[in-house]
């Protein structure tokens, strides 16, 4: 069982996910903001973090990726980010996932989510911790 930290304004795409998620007993928190998610981030270091791109502003998730990802306390928590801009712009983050100058991320996932798809990518990333 894992920590999971959900970062994300969109309540209806976080309760999807708490409800996948608790499928595989993980722990489940959640923040509607980046500035939550930051706090919540640091009280509880969690396992893992799901951010999401746009929030209070378009760049809020690379914000609060740049800043946990600086944080010698916070860096190697993985961080899964989610966004729905490659349906959008045609801008495809897998080709950046990595690149801690610009996309500061373990990884990613295009918006809409599928369930399978969820829990592949965490626990991946949960195992590579």
């Amino acid at each position: 069982m894992a920590k999971i930290l959900i970062i994300d304004d969109d309540p209806d795409i976080v309760e999807a996910m708490k409800v996948v998620l608790k499928t595989k007993d993980h722990q489940v928190a959640s923040a509607a903001s980046g500035a939550e998610g930051l706090k919540l981030a640091r009280l509880d270091q969690p396992d893992l973090i799901i951010l999401d791109v746009m929030m209070e502003k378009m760049d809020t998730g690379f914000s609060v990726a740049r800043e946990l990802k600086k944080d010698k306390n916070y860096q190697n928590i993985p961080i899964l980010m989610l966004t729905a801009i490659k349906e959008s712009t045609g801008l495809d983050f897998q080709k950046e996932a990595g690149d801690e100058d610009w996309l500061p991320v373990d990884s990613y996932l295009d918006k809409p989510l599928k369930p399978a798809e969820l829990i592949d990518k965490v626990d991946s990333l949960l195992s590579s911790r």
